[in-house]
This record gives structure tokens, sequence and C-alpha cells, in this order.
């Protein structure tokens, strides 16, 4: 297992541990878990990320910390866009989808303007980093 795929298995872990909460870095920002199906491989895959409710949406932020590529949890959702929630307690089904502009923009922008780190992401990368609705079904 990678050094990154143990980050986050200890991440998951205290998430379920603690009802949905969780230290380190995130203390105090909102963390779901998101399940998505491997574009190749069809396996499983669940990624602890943070999200933002607004205006009575969920959207989570593919930043991968600025890097010049999207992150695998990304191309996993773009291959196969029925993902499940875990956010709380609560886990949901839902469809993921990328917003498009000028859409994008205004919810990355309140991001950033909420958690100074993802205005860093930004100005670290060429690349515009999706933003991507998690809209419950059934």
């Amino acid at each position: 297992m990678s050094d990154v795929n143990d980050w986050n298995q200890k991440i998951i872990e205290e998430f379920r541990a603690n009802q949905g909460r969780v230290g380190g870095q995130f203390e105090g920002a909102p963390v779901l878990l998101l399940h998505t199906t491997g574009a190749r491989t069809g396996r499983e895959r669940v990624t602890p990320m943070m999200f933002l409710d607004l205006d009575g949406h969920r959207y989570v932020f593919a930043s991968k910390a600025g890097a010049d590529t999207s992150p695998d949890w990304y191309h996993n959702l773009r291959a196969h866009p029925e993902v499940t929630v875990e956010a709380g307690t609560a886990s949901y089904r839902a469809e993921a989808s990328a917003l498009m502009e000028p859409e994008r923009t205004r919810v990355y922008s309140e991001q950033a303007r909420r958690y100074p780190g993802f205005a860093e992401y930004e100005s670290k990368t060429e690349r515009v980093i999706p933003v991507v609705e998690l809209k419950p079904v059934g």
C-alpha cells in the first residue's frame, strides 16, 4: 500500500470511529468519504475529502493539493458517476457531475474563501480544478 493509501486509511478509520469527525489537518473541517468505482478495475475505492454545502447542494473538489493532474477518484467518477457518500453517520447514493462555468468558479471561490488552502492549490497548477456536485438519488 502506498503512503497516500496508508494516510487515507487512517483518516477513514478515524472518521468511522468518531461519527464523521477527524482531527489533524482536517480538525473542524467538513469531511466526507466518497466511494467510487475504479475506472479500470471496477473495484470500490474510498477517499476522504473536504466538501462544501452551499445553497442546498453538496460539492467536492478535485484539487489533489494543486497537482498538475486530477486525483484518481475524479477519473473514476467520470467513468462511473454513481457514487456513495458517507457524511457523519449517514450514507447515501449520489450522482456525481462536474460543474460548468461560471458555476464552477462561483463554488470554488466560496470554498477558497472559507478554506484558503484551496486558493493556494489553484495558484500551484495550470489546470482548472474540477468542482463536482454530489446529487442524492433514490
